[in-house]
């Protein structure tokens, strides 16, 4: 039998509680204007191709062990996402599509880990270029602190360059249904948006998750 997927998955995070409604981890309200610019090293492994190659750079496992939770058993599955299959968190899957296609979005994948009301997801979104991958991951950002309450930075000294990260304290964590305090990450490497959330039962524990995983996913990314 399938499992309700979090209410909010990372980009998405948690509570396995309630399949309906929009994932408010995946809901934005528009790309940005303005492109900071980058430019990729030399030696950057090449852009992923298609849906699997990028899966193939996902993490296979996390920091804290956690057991993976097989893709078929979340509902909707996670693992391989199309612009389609993302716009259909949204309410308004038509708005949210034409909003996904003004960042460039092409196409992404999904992993979530679990165990004992602790909860580890990891998300990759890639897109036509660096500049809407930036875009997505910082608007992602922006959307869910509003939706958590939560902290927000952009200059957090544990968190690799570039990245923003959102503490959300238990009693936020309880009014939106998550098992416990939770701690997010966005950065966006090249032409790729990375998200990892990580709920653990002591805020120590889900930044040492959500540190952790966020590095070794950097890690892993052309660009």
């Amino acid at each position: 039998m399938s499992r309700c997927r979090p209410a909010a998955a990372v980009l998405l995070l948690v509570a396995l509680a309630g399949c309906g409604g929009a994932d408010p981890g995946r809901s934005t309200a528009g790309p940005a204007t303005t492109d900071r610019g980058s430019t990729a090293p030399a030696s950057a492994p090449p852009v992923p191709g298609s849906a699997d190659e990028l899966g193939a750079l996902l993490l296979s496992d996390v920091p804290s062990g956690l057991p993976r939770v097989p893709d078929e058993d979340l509902d909707p599955p996670a693992g391989p996402k199309t612009v389609d299959d993302v716009a259909g968190y949204a309410d308004d899957a038509e708005h949210e599509r034409s909003v996904l296609e003004g960042y460039g979005y092409r196409w992404g994948w999904e992993r979530f880990w679990q165990a004992d009301g602790a909860q580890t997801t990891v998300f990759l979104d890639q897109f036509t270029g660096a500049p809407g991958a930036r875009a997505y991951a910082e608007d992602l950002a922006r959307n869910d602190a509003g939706y958590y309450s939560g902290e927000l930075r952009d200059d957090d000294p544990r968190a690799p360059e570039g990245c923003r990260v959102l503490v959300v304290d238990r009693r936020a964590a309880e009014a939106r249904g998550m098992g416990g305090p939770a701690v997010l990450g966005w950065c966006a490497r090249g032409h790729v948006s990375v998200a990892v959330s990580a709920v653990a039962a002591t805020p120590a524990a889900a930044a040492a998750e959500m540190y952790a995983a966020l590095e070794a996913q950097l890690a892993r990314l052309p660009g």
